[in-house]
């Protein structure tokens, strides 16, 4: 959604919409909408609930004007976190029953709507995860089940090493964690498991510089500098704060410690190509 969150600071999708009144239009106003809902509430803002409801409006009308667009379900999803901690006022769809009993309740079939029109969707199952985690679910065990199933090639199995890039930013931040967080035999399966079955395999085309930034992270951070020069050389210039800020000495020194461990571990592969780091 990085095209709507600067949209949402001004009035250029309505002004879109009133010159060309089209499906990718409608499209991006869902989208901004959604954006602008989620900043409210990330800020305290008031009035968080009156943005929900238009955000919700504009993706119904999105979804009508692009039925085969997984947009529309996508951005529910996203709003799917907002739903009211009071059980008596949750929108219904927000704990529908999962597909394995032993998965919690949530917005499954706003997921299911996302992924038949576009399967595997990277972007439908992080939001997938942000909504469960706002409801205090156990995503690790969710992410541990998507992991069984997700396929050579998929985003979806890095998903492990986002949950644990955030766990261990929280937990240092209390004093309960020290680097050999990462050498633990968990974390080590889901960075070698990201690296052959998503790295060799994915679309090049199609890779997420978040994505590899995490994998970056990850094997830097396990000590395999060899494979982590490979990932680094992808990378190029699109470094992402996240997850250099979860284990930089402080988050606003994150662009440096990517450059850190980029450096390290381009001279232990060999001495790869080396990029100017640029800000996303």
């Amino acid at each position: 959604m990085a095209s709507a969150v600067v949209a949402a600071q001004g009035d250029a999708v309505e002004a879109w919409l009133q010159e060309e009144p089209s499906a990718d239009a409608l499209m991006m106003r869902a989208r901004v909408r959604v954006q602008q809902a989620l900043g409210a509430y990330r800020a305290g803002e008031r009035g968080v609930g009156v943005l929900v409801d238009r955000a919700r409006s504009a993706c119904g009308e999105a979804a009508r004007n692009g039925p085969a667009d997984p947009v529309p379900w996508v951005c529910l999803l996203a709003l799917a976190q907002l739903d009211w901690p009071e059980a008596r006022r949750r929108r219904p769809e927000h704990r529908a029953q999962p597909p394995e009993y032993m998965l919690p309740p949530g917005p499954w079939a706003l997921l299911h709507e996302a992924d038949r029109r576009d399967p595997g969707s990277r972007e439908a199952w992080h939001r997938m995860i942000q909504a469960l985690r706002a409801y205090g679910a156990n995503v690790h065990d969710v992410v541990r089940w998507i992991c069984t199933w997700a396929p050579e090639g998929s985003p979806l199995l890095l998903l492990p090493l986002y949950l644990h890039a955030e766990h261990y930013a929280k937990e240092r931040a209390r004093g309960a964690l020290t680097p050999l967080y990462w050498t633990t035999d968990p974390i080590s399966h889901y960075t070698g498991r990201a690296l052959e079955g998503w790295f060799w395999y994915a679309d090049r085309t199609e890779w997420a510089p978040q994505d590899l930034n995490h994998l970056a992270q990850a094997l830097f951070s396990t000590d395999l500098y060899p494979q982590a020069a490979q990932v680094f050389v992808a990378i190029g210039p699109f470094v992402t704060p996240e997850p250099w800020k979860y284990v930089a000495e402080s988050p606003d020194l994150w662009l440096e410690q990517f450059e850190r461990a980029r450096d390290r571990c381009l001279r232990a592969g060999a001495g790869g190509t080396r990029y100017a780091a640029r800000r996303r």
